[in-house]
């Protein structure tokens, strides 16, 4: 089995796929200047203590995170300093989860001060080399080459890390209905408290005699590209899946289906049953935050129009576009220095950004320097 680890750079944000055998079957993002901090080792102060909660609100570097009484919280009192790290990622309007349970030693002189960040949790690259060492690493930049030169693989630079292949199907997980092949769908539905999915037949089942075993020939098929767009788009938490056109009763035949086809995913989400409704439950750790997440709002459409503007400068410099937005992205770039250092490395000359009240939320062009 050939592992490629394939990373795109583009201003401030690498997207990194995973392919086995020429099947992507990993996706993150790694945005330098606003990592998802999973795995950071942090220097906290208890805020509050909530014993309703059995756990306490820590400040760490940046933002506030919970640690359960399980993970270190007992007896620890408000203003106290401790060491946590990050065991799940800010999501869905919540702050990171924490663990003050810490396998390495860290100096004395971590232990007390100032809230700080201590030690930076493994990046995307990384967390990929360590569950497959025997991949290679395929990247279109060579800082980024030099930036994984201590990763114990072989790191190879080419032109384009993804083909248009890989980079269309990449492009199609912002959607949120996936086509799939004789004419059958999936619905991906995020709410706050859970993912509703939902699986259409549509043209797969036209004109079928047998309706009902064509559903369920049509449901087997799709349950492998269910489990793999759940781990693709890092689908998390409670996750039911209305199937196609089954009787309630019928459905619990798909259950070895569903068991079977999420074994390989490495955050080992569990198929709990089929509700009294007929829907499929499927429970998935919540670690990194899910892509639809990480793809909206105004930074990520701020990185979007980097990668843009990136794409288009040309050997030219002086031909460097502006970039006119919706305020809210224009803040959101500024405060990201790591991708505007990016672009004037790759331009030789900053980005001359115009922030337009006019503009809706997420509306950006590229213009003229001179306007």
């Amino acid at each position: 089995m050939t592992t490629e680890i394939r990373a795109s750079a583009s201003p401030g944000e690498i997207r990194v796929a995973v392919v086995h055998d020429g099947v992507l079957t990993d996706y993150a993002i790694w945005r330098l200047g606003a990592p998802d901090g999973v795995g950071d080792i942090h220097r906290g102060h208890v805020i509050k203590a909530v014993r309703a909660m059995a756990g306490a609100f820590v400040a760490i570097d940046g933002a506030e995170g919970f640690l359960p009484d399980s993970e270190g919280a007992k007896g620890l009192t408000d203003g106290a300093s401790v060491i946590v790290r990050v065991t799940r990622a800010a999501q869905g309007g919540k702050g990171p989860r924490l663990s003050a349970r810490i396998a390495e030693v860290l100096p004395d002189s971590d232990v007390s001060g100032d809230v700080a960040l201590l030690r930076r949790g493994p990046d995307p690259i990384t967390r990929f080399v360590t569950a497959c060492p025997e991949s290679v690493v395929i990247v279109d930049s060579q800082a980024l080459a030099a930036r994984l030169r201590a990763l114990p693989v072989r790191v190879e630079v080419v032109v384009a890390a993804f083909d248009d292949a890989l980079a269309s199907e990449i492009d199609a997980l912002s959607e949120m209905v996936v086509e799939l092949p004789g004419g059958a769908r999936i619905a991906i539905h995020p709410t706050p408290a859970l993912v509703a999915i939902d699986v259409d037949g549509g043209a797969a089942v036209a004109g079928a005699r047998d309706r009902q075993g064509h559903h369920q020939a049509l449901n087997q098929a799709v349950i492998p590209a269910l489990a793999r767009q759940i781990r693709l788009r890092n689908l998390s938490g409670a996750i039911v899946v209305d199937l196609a056109g089954m009787p309630i009763r019928r459905r619990v035949a798909l259950a070895p289906a569903l068991t079977a086809a999420l074994a390989n995913d490495p955050l080992q989400p569990r198929f709990l049953g089929f509700t009294a409704l007929g829907l499929a439950e499927i429970l998935r750790t919540r670690v990194y935050p899910p892509l639809h997440e990480v793809l909206s709002g105004p930074h990520a459409l701020g990185l979007s129009a980097l990668r843009v503007i990136a794409a288009n400068l040309g050997t030219d410099p002086r031909r460097m576009p502006a970039l006119r937005a919706a305020p809210s992205i224009i803040t959101a770039l500024q405060r990201d220095k790591v991708a505007l250092d990016d672009v004037a490395a790759r331009a030789g000359q900053p980005l001359v950004l115009r922030a337009d009240p006019g503009m809706r939320e997420g509306d950006w062009l590229m213009e003229s320097r001179d306007g």
